[in-house]
């Protein structure tokens, strides 16, 4: 039972995670290193991962790929997490933490999303 309240978790967080890129695509563009080109394509491309993994979720033929998809997406990830901790954990005005919490948000935490993705694939 836990194993399929976990999965539904995940599913919902990857679900909503890819929707908010769609309905406040402004808050993400800072988050991107300037020698990334084409933040708002990067953005779209982020949220359709995420919307697109969360669907593969639900069915057991298409699970785990869309765990691997999961696991992709956290990995592309990384470099926006060093970039927030190379500009201090401020990205914009609106965008602004403390600089631990942008080193968790890398270690572990980005971590432990692979690990709880790669924990469904049986």
């Amino acid at each position: 039972m836990a194993k399929k309240i976990s999965l539904i978790l995940l599913i919902i967080l990857y679900a909503t995670a890819g929707i908010n890129h769609f309905i406040h695509q402004s808050f993400y563009y800072p988050m991107f290193p300037s020698y990334l080109p084409n933040p708002i394509l990067l953005n779209i491309f982020a949220g359709v991962a995420e919307v697109i993994a969360s669907a593969l979720l639900i069915f057991p033929n298409t699970r785990k790929l869309g765990l691997y998809l999961i696991i992709a997406t956290l990995t592309t990830f990384i470099p926006v997490h060093i970039y927030m901790i190379q500009q201090g954990g401020c990205m914009s005005k609106d965008i602004c933490i403390p600089t631990w919490a942008a080193w968790v948000r890398l270690f572990p935490f980005q971590f432990l999303l692979m690990w709880w993705a790669w924990s469904h694939r049986k």
